[in-house]
C-alpha cells in the first residue's frame, strides 16, 4: 500500500467491495478534523487482510456526542487534534490568560472523561495522542502550547480505560516528515490537515491492532538459509566461507537478522527452515559454526530438501497445523519468492533486499505489522511446545490402538472459572485460534474482563499437560445466560488449541463445562456453530457431544440441550481438575 497513489487505492478498495465472505468488522471514526480519505485508505487496508470493513465517520467535531453513538462498535478511531482546539479559542495561543487556559484545560479533562466512560466497554479504541508538532518550536524555553499537549497527554495516559490503544502521532510525523505530512491550505479551507502520505503510515501504524483483533496475526516465519541466514552458498562455499560475522561487513546484517530470529522464537514465533539444501550441510552450520546465534533449540520445523519451496511450506503448515496464511516466508532468490506469490497468495514472501544494509529493519517492519510480541507465560514455551506435540506424534507407532496411546500419555486437564490472571492469553486464544473454534468470536482483553465481572457471564479456561510436557491454556469456553430464560445458558464460545486436537480432551471438557452450568442451577443449554473457511472440522461437533440440532441455514446450526437427560462420552484416561 505504501506505494500505490490515492487514486490507485480508491480503484481497488472499490473493486474488493462485497467479495471478502465475513461478518463485517465495524469501525467508527470520531474526529475534530476532516480526515474523508481515512475512510477507503483504511477500508482497503482491511480488505488485502481478509477483513471486510463497515466504516463510518462520525459527525464533524462532534466527539463527545458520537462517542455514545458509537460504542457498540468493534473499534473506534478517535482524532482529537490539538489544532483545532487551539483554534477555537485563540489566534496566538502563547499570549492566552491563565484564567482562559485554566478554563480549557478543565473542559477539555470533562470532555476526556465523558469518552473515556462512554467507551469504556467498546472492544477496542485507538485514541491519538496530542501533538505541538503543527506549532512553531522555541527551543530556548517550553511554551505554552507545549504545557498543554504535555498536560492533556498526561490525564489521557493517566485515566485511559484498559481498551484503549495510545498512539503517538509524533512518531507517523517523524517517519513520514512533518512537511509531507501536514498541508496547512487544506486545512485553513476544510479543516483537513493530513496528507494521504501521512494517513497512509497511519494505517499502517494501527494495522497490527485490527489484525489481532481480527485474527489476521501471522504465526510463523520461515526461512531460508543460503544468502538470508548467511552470506554465501554452503554447498558451493564451505563452512570456512559463508560469513554471519558480528564483526564483518555484510555478516553483520546476517548476524542481525539470527539475533531477530532467536528473539521471535522467545516471544513465542513459530520459526522455521524452508531451503534447497543438503539437510547434513546446514545441520553442520547449525550445530558447529563458531559464528551461528541461531540454533536448533531455537527451531520449531525444518524442510532442507531439494523439492520445491511452495511444496515445502504447504507442508511446514499441515505439520504445525496453522493456515498458509499464518506464515512469512524470508528469501534471497527473487525465482523463489515469485514461485510462492503466485502458488501461495496467502503466505507473506518477503525478499532479502539487494542493498543489505535495509535487510535488517525491512524485516523488523513486517514483524511489527504482522505479529503479536506480547509475551505471556505460554508464549515463552511455545518452542518447546511444539517439539513435545512432534514427540507424541513420533510415539504413536508404539502401540496397536490409539485409544490404547491416549491412554498412556497421562493427560491431566485442571479448569479454572473466571480467573483474571489469565485474561491477555484467553483473548489471544479466541483471537488467534481457527480450526477447533465454533463460533470464531473475537475478543479483546477488555471484553473477557467484562464477561469475568459479571455474575451471568462465566470464562472457563483450560490447562493440559501430559508425560511429554504442559501446554499451559490451550482451552476457553464463554457461558452467557439467556436474556430471556435466566435457566437456559448458552455457549458463547468453545475452542481449543489445535496442538491439543484428537485426544478426545475436548469431549472430557464439555463434559465437565456442562458439569459446572448445571452446579449453577442452569436447566438447558444453548449452542451455535458459525461456519468458516477454517472450521469445517468441528461442523458436527456438537452433535458428537450429544446436542439436539434444531435449526440448520446457511451452513450455520443452532443447538439445544436438555442437561437432566446429559450423559457425555466417558473418557476414563484424562484426568480432571475441577477448580
Amino acid at each position: 500500500m505504501e506505494n500505490l497513489k490515492y487514486t490507485e487505492i480508491l480503484q481497488l478498495n472499490k473493486s474488493m467491495v462485497g467479495k471478502i465472505n465475513s461478518k463485517p468488522y465495524t469501525i467508527g471514526v470520531l474526529s475534530n478534523v476532516t480526515v474523508n480519505s481515512f475512510k477507503e485508505i483504511l477500508e482497503y487496508n482491511c480488505r488485502i487482510n481478509q477483513i471486510e470493513p463497515q466504516l463510518e465517520i462520525g459527525n464533524f467535531d462532534n466527539i463527545v456526542q458520537d462517542s455514545a453513538v458509537f460504542n457498540k462498535k468493534d473499534l473506534v478511531v478517535i482524532f482529537y487534534d490539538t489544532l483545532n482546539i487551539v483554534d477555537s479559542v485563540s489566534d496566538f495561543f502563547e499570549d492566552l490568560n491563565d484564567a482562559t487556559y485554566a478554563n480549557l484545560k478543565q473542559k477539555l479533562f470533562t470532555e476526556l472523561s465523558i469518552i473515556f466512560e462512554n467507551l469504556k466497554t467498546t472492544p477496542s479504541v485507538i485514541f491519538n495522542l496530542f501533538s505541538d508538532e503543527y506549532f512553531p518550536f522555541n527551543f530556548l524555553t517550553e511554551t505554552k502550547i507545549k504545557l498543554f499537549v504535555n498536560e492533556l497527554n498526561k490525564y489521557v495516559e493517566a485515566n485511559a480505560p484498559a481498551n484503549f490503544k495510545l498512539i503517538d502521532i509524533n512518531r507517523i510525523f517523524s517517519q513520514t516528515g512533518f512537511k509531507q505530512s501536514f498541508d496547512n491550505r487544506f486545512y485553513l479551507s476544510s479543516k483537513a490537515p493530513y496528507t494521504v502520505a501521512f494517513l497512509k503510515n497511519y494505517v499502517l501504524a494501527i494495522e497490527n491492532i485490527i489484525l489481532k483483533n481480527c485474527g489476521k496475526l501471522k504465526k510463523a516465519v520461515i526461512f531460508d538459509c543460503d544468502n538470508t541466514l548467511w552470506k554465501g552458498i554452503i554447498g558451493e562455499d564451505g563452512m570456512e566461507n559463508i560469513d554471519m560475522s558480528a564483526s564483518s561487513k555484510h555478516g553483520a546484517y546476517f548476524h542481525n537478522i539470527q539475533k531477530l530470529a532467536v528473539y521471535l522464537s522467545k516471544r513465542g514465533i513459530i520459526v522455521g527452515l524452508c531451503s534447497k539444501n543438503n539437510e547434513a550441510d546446514v545441520l553442520e552450520v547449525l550445530r558447529t559454526h563458531k559464528d551461528m546465534v541461531l540454533k536448533e533449540e531455537h527451531i520449531v520445523i525444518t524442510k532442507v530438501n531439494w523439492q520445491d519451496k511452495a511444496s515445502n511450506l504447504r507442508a511446514i503448515a499441515e505439520e504445525l497445523n496453522i493456515g498458509v496464511d499464518s506464515l512469512v516466508f524470508i528469501d534471497d532468490s527473487s525465482f523463489e519468492i515469485n514461485l510462492i506469490k503466485e502458488q501461495l497468495p496467502e503466505v507473506l514472501a518477503l525478499q532479502v533486499p539487494t542493498t543489505l544494509s535495509e535487510y535488517p529493519d525491512l524485516i523488523l517492519k513486517y514483524i511489527y505489522r504482522y505479529f503479536n510480541l506480547t509475551l505471556n507465560s505460554d508464549d515463552v514455551k511455545k518452542t518447546q511446545m511444539y517439539k513435545e506435540q512432534f514427540q507424541r506424534e513420533n510415539a504413536k507407532t508404539a502401540y496397536a490402538s490409539i485409544e490404547d496411546y491416549l491412554a498412556s500419555l497421562e493427560i491431566e486437564l485442571k479448569i479454572l472459572k473466571d480467573d483474571n490472571s489469565y485474561v491477555p492469553r484467553i483473548a489471544q486464544l479466541t483471537q488467534k485460534t481457527n480450526q477447533f473454534n465454533l463460533t470464531t468470536y473475537r475478543y479483546t482483553e477488555s471484553q473477557v474482563e467484562q464477561f469475568m465481572a459479571s455474575d451471568k457471564q462465566f470464562v472457563f479456561a483450560m490447562f493440559v499437560k501430559d508425560k511429554f510436557g504442559d501446554n499451559g491454556l490451550t482451552g476457553v469456553c464463554i457461558i452467557k445466560e439467556n436474556e430471556k430464560d435466566p435457566k437456559n445458558a448458552v455457549i458463547d464460545s468453545l475452542l481449543m488449541s489445535c496442538r491439543i486436537i484428537g485426544r478426545n480432551i475436548e469431549y472430557v471438557y464439555v463434559n465437565t463445562i456442562i458439569e459446572n452450568i448445571a452446579a449453577k442451577g442452569y436447566e438447558s443449554i444453548s449452542a451455535q456453530f458459525i461456519p468458516t473457511k477454517k472450521n469445517a472440522q468441528v461442523e458436527s461437533f456438537y452433535e458428537n457431544v450429544g446436542l439436539q440440532l434444531k435449526e440448520t441455514k446457511d451452513g450455520a446450526k443452532e443447538y439445544q440441550l436438555d442437561i437432566r437427560n446429559f450423559s457425555g462420552k466417558k473418557v476414563d484416561y484424562i484426568k480432571v481438575i475441577n477448580n
